[in-house]
C-alpha cells in the first residue's frame, strides 16, 4: 500500500503531555486516529508528570490496536514509525518513544523522532492543501507563544517568542486565580461568553505603537504581567462588597481574554506586515479559542489574507500530525538512530532568528505568498 510518493503508511505516536494518541497517515491522508484524554489531572488543577507517564505506559498497547484496527491495516503494510521526541513532560515523552523504537525495531521499520511544535504547523496540512510554505505562523500552547515566518518546510525564521509565561500557561493560572478549572482556557472561554470585554481595564503587553521591526520587542510576547495586572484587579474586586467576586467573573475573565487575543493579534498583523504574506497557519492548543480564530479571521480578511486554523481535535496534542510530519521527513530520506532519546527541551529544527536590523520584507498586506 503506497502512496503516490512510493511511501507507504506511517504510524505517529504522541505522549508529550496528557494525551495517549497514535495515528496511521498516508500521503497526507489520516486513514485512522486515537486521541485518549487524561481526567486524572484535573482534580490538581494542571498535569501532573508521573501520573500522565504512568497513564500512558498503561494505555498506549491498547491505543496503537485500536488505531491499526481502525485503519484495517496489518502492522506489516506500515512504512515507518512517527514519535514526539519533544518538547514535552520527560516521564510521559520516554513512554511513547521507548515503545516506538521498540515496535520500529522488531518490525525492521525507519523510525523517526519529531518536534512536537513543528508537528502542529503539519496538523494544518491534513485538512488544507493551501497550508503550505511560505506563511507566517502563530503557535500557541500551554508552553509555547511563537511567532515564525516559514519560507519552506524545515527552514523557518524566529519573529517573536513569549519573554515569560506562555499563552496557556497564562490562561491556566488566571482561571485558577478566578476559581475556574482546568484546562484554564476552555473554562475563561466558557465564562467570558456571560460577561463583556472593556467593563475593567487590563493592558496589552508590548503592543506599544512606538515600536519598529528593528526592535527585538516588535514580535515578542510578555504575559506575566497582564497575568499579575489581573491577579491584583482579582483582589480589589474581592475587596468590594456591593456586588460578590463571583459575580464579576464572567466580566473579568472576558478582559483578560481580549487582551491576550488583541495582543496575538495585533503581533500577527505586524508579522504580515513585515513580511508581506498574508497566508496565516495557526497551531496549538490555545488555537482551539473561537474568539482568536474568529478576531484572526477577520482582521486577515480585511486585508486580503487568508487563516489557517485546525479543527479542535487536531488543534489538540495529537498524534495524526506526529504521523504526517514523520512521512515528510521520512520521504526525505531522514531517520532516527536507536540512540534517539527523549529532550523535554528539544531544540525546533530549522529554526534561525530573525536579523533585526535585515529590512523588511514587504508591507503589502494584500499579497497572498505564491507557494514554492
Amino acid at each position: 500500500m503506497k502512496s503516490a510518493s512510493g511511501f507507504g503508511p506511517v504510524l505517529g505516536i504522541e505522549s508529550s503531555c496528557d494525551e495517549t494518541s497514535a495515528a496511521v497517515v498516508s500521503n497526507g491522508e489520516v486513514l485512522a486516529h486515537v486521541i485518549l484524554s487524561q481526567d486524572a489531572h484535573q482534580e490538581f488543577g494542571g498535569v501532573v508528570p508521573e501520573i500522565a507517564a504512568r497513564a500512558h505506559l498503561r494505555q498506549l498497547d491498547a491505543v496503537v490496536e485500536a488505531t491499526l484496527s481502525q485503519a484495517g491495516l496489518d502492522a506489516g503494510v506500515l512504512s515507518g514509525v512517527g514519535v514526539t521526541a519533544g518538547p514535552g513532560l520527560i516521564g510521559a515523552l520516554l513512554v511513547g518513544l521507548n515503545w516506538a523504537k521498540g515496535f520500529a525495531w522488531a518490525r525492521g521499520l525507519p523510525l523517526l523522532g519529531v518536534h512536537h511544535m513543528e508537528a502542529h504547523l503539519f496538523a494544518n496540512s491534513l485538512e488544507s492543501p493551501g497550508a503550505r510554505p511560505p506563511f507566517v505562523a502563530l503557535l500557541v500552547s500551554g508552553g509555547h507563544t511563537l511567532l515564525l515566518f516559514a519560507e519552506e518546510w524545515g527552514r523557518y525564521e524566529l519573529l517573536g517568542e513569549t519573554r515569560d509565561d506562555a499563552a496557556g500557561e497564562a490562561f491556566d493560572k488566571v482561571a485558577r486565580r478566578l476559581g475556574l478549572g482546568y484546562p484554564g482556557g476552555p473554562e475563561i472561554e466558557r465564562v467570558s461568553r456571560a460577561g463583556e470585554a472593556g467593563r475593567y481595564t487590563l493592558p496589552r503587553p508590548m503592543l506599544s505603537g512606538r515600536d519598529s521591526p528593528a526592535d527585538p520587542a516588535y514580535f515578542d510576547f510578555s504575559f506575566s504581567g497582564l497575568k499579575t495586572a489581573t491577579s491584583l484587579l482579582a483582589a480589589e474586586l474581592e475587596a468590594e462588597k456591593d456586588v460578590s467576586f463571583e459575580q464579576r467573573v464572567p466580566d473579568l475573565a472576558a478582559e483578560f481574554q481580549a487582551a491576550v487575543v488583541d495582543t496575538l493579534v495585533g503581533k500577527v498583523i505586524r508579522a504580515v506586515e513585515w513580511s508581506g504574506c498574508g497566508r496565516v497557519l495557526l497551531g496549538g492548543g490555545v488555537a482551539r479559542n473561537g474568539i482568536l480564530r474568529s478576531r484572526l479571521e477577520i482582521a486577515l480578511a480585511t486585508r486580503g489574507g487568508e487563516l489557517f486554523a485546525p479543527s479542535l481535535r487536531l488543534a489538540a496534542d495529537n498524534a495524526a500530525m506526529v504521523a504526517r510530519l514523520a512521512e515528510h521527513r521520512l520521504s526525505l530520506g531522514e531517520r532516527s538512530g536507536l540512540d534517539l532519546n527523549a529532550d523535554p527541551s528539544l531544540a525546533f529544527p530549522g529554526l534561525g532568528r530573525r536579523d533585526s536590523n535585515a529590512p523588511r520584507r514587504g508591507a503589502n498586506l494584500g499579497v497572498t505568498c505564491t507557494p514554492n
